[in-house]
């Protein structure tokens, strides 16, 4: 069998949307004549946890760990929870920062750079370097966030003849949060550096939708290859039709993706609608930020939130086949058009109706429509947004609110794993 070896942070018992991607593709590439070796940290400091994932690790992977040293870590000494929260990517609204806050944020744009994990660069090259030609591995895939992932194949490129592919799950300088390290000048020249000597430096690069691909073909003439993220089949015990009218949002629910158009426009039908009010609930699934709540409670609805807080990816995948309508929102800004969530892909073959917003021509709304899986709305159309919550009411009324999906299959992990697999067997 063709051997790789991946570098990733993420990696069961770590719980949230990093670690699926390659946690399914290590799965399925044995099924292609692929050898998956595995290289992740001993000792993570991981924000979230989901020990259920543990068990979907493949039998045929080689698993390989080596200690980490993380300043989350020393940042916990001054506020555990506040570390985790930046850590988890959670960053509090500007004015609303505490000192810590804005101490942590600085020192973690302007100190760590590209991330906090750069201190497991230097002992990586050298490990893998041994352990590359010992094993007479031939490509080694770096994915990233963290990005400091992407250093160890640009060192590693340089010491020893290797195939290296640089995967990015998100962008790297244009990603939404990048702006709100409170980067200076120095550190953010820093960070399109490294980002245009790894785009320059490795053999092949693979990006999760059209629009980074785009942006990336601005910075490198190496060959850029979309496979984006997906759903896999999931066998679950399947709960009943949520009685009441149910919104679920399932993920984090950032300080920035806060669509207050669609609080609005709930707390009128709430006003308007008393048989509406009495059906309504908004069930929030993951981490939630003060910001949100803060806002939905300006709008009157705190008493029809039903918030159950982080769950196993097992509970989420239960809870979106269960809920009525489920909610995908992404921040109003330029750099998240090319951001397609992954739960968009789990969401898709719920066979419950999405109910999307973000920003204008979004790579995520053109699969949605592809898809017939949901409405897309951008954050100026209020009231379209309000007709469409009570088009699905009336059709949850009636007892017929549901999707009629087309062309799902070709985002199955399965076939996407296919898909990586003739990059591999293609370029190298």
């Amino acid at each position: 069998m063709k051997k790789i070896l991946i570098v990733s942070y993420y990696w069961p018992p770590a719980g949230g949307p990093g670690v699926q991607r390659w946690l399914k593709f290590v799965k399925y590439l044995p099924d292609f004549g692929i050898e998956p070796h595995v290289y992740i940290p001993e000792n993570p400091t991981y924000p979230l946890l989901d020990e259920k994932l543990v068990e979907d690790v493949s039998e045929k992977a080689i698993i390989v760990k080596r200690r980490i040293f993380e300043p989350y870590r020393v940042a916990s000494l001054f506020s555990k929870k506040k570390a985790k929260k930046i850590s988890s990517g959670i960053i509090p609204n500007q004015k609303k920062q505490s000192v810590i806050e804005k101490v942590l944020l600085w020192i973690r744009g302007n100190l760590f750079i590209p991330d906090a994990r750069v201190f497991w660069v230097k002992p990586s090259v050298q490990f893998l370097k041994n352990y590359l030609l010992e094993h007479q591995i031939e490509t080694l895939i770096t994915t990233g966030p963290p990005h400091s992932l992407h250093l160890i194949g640009l060192q590693l490129k340089k010491e020893i003849s290797i195939n290296w592919i640089a995967d990015f799950r998100d962008p790297w300088t244009t990603i939404g949060y990048h702006k709100e390290l409170k980067l200076s000048a120095w550190a953010a020249r820093k960070h399109q550096i490294l980002e245009q000597k790894v785009l320059q430096g490795c053999d092949c690069i693979i990006v999760t939708s059209e629009t980074t691909k785009k942006e990336f073909e601005t910075i490198t003439h190496r060959p850029i290859e979309v496979i984006t993220n997906g759903y896999d089949v999931e066998r679950i015990n399947k709960k009943p039709l949520d009685s009441k009218f149910s919104l679920a949002h399932i993920g984090s629910f950032l300080s920035e993706r806060n669509p207050e158009i669609l609080w609005q426009s709930l707390s009128e039908l709430i006003v308007d609608n008393q048989d509406f009010a009495s059906n309504f609930e908004l069930k929030l699934i993951g981490a939630v930020s003060y910001e949100v709540l803060e806002s939905i409670s300006k709008y009157h609805l705190t008493k029809f939130i039903n918030n159950r807080g982080y769950v196993s990816h097992e509970e989420a995948l239960q809870e979106q086949r269960c809920s009525q309508v489920l909610l995908l929102i992404e921040i109003d800004s330029t750099e998240t058009k090319c951001i397609i969530p992954g739960k968009l892909f789990e969401y898709m073959v719920s066979e419950r109706p999405i109910l999307a917003i973000g920003p204008t021509e979004t790579d995520f709304e053109k699969i949605l429509k592809a898809t017939n899986t949901g409405t897309f709305f951008n954050y100026r159309e209020k009231e379209a947004l309000k007709n469409q919550i009570l088009s699905y009411y009336n059709l949850y009324l009636d007892h017929n609110l549901k999707t009629f999906p087309v062309g799902l299959q070709q985002y199955s992990r399965k076939s996407l794993t296919e898909k990586l697999s003739k990059v591999l067997n293609s370029k190298f």
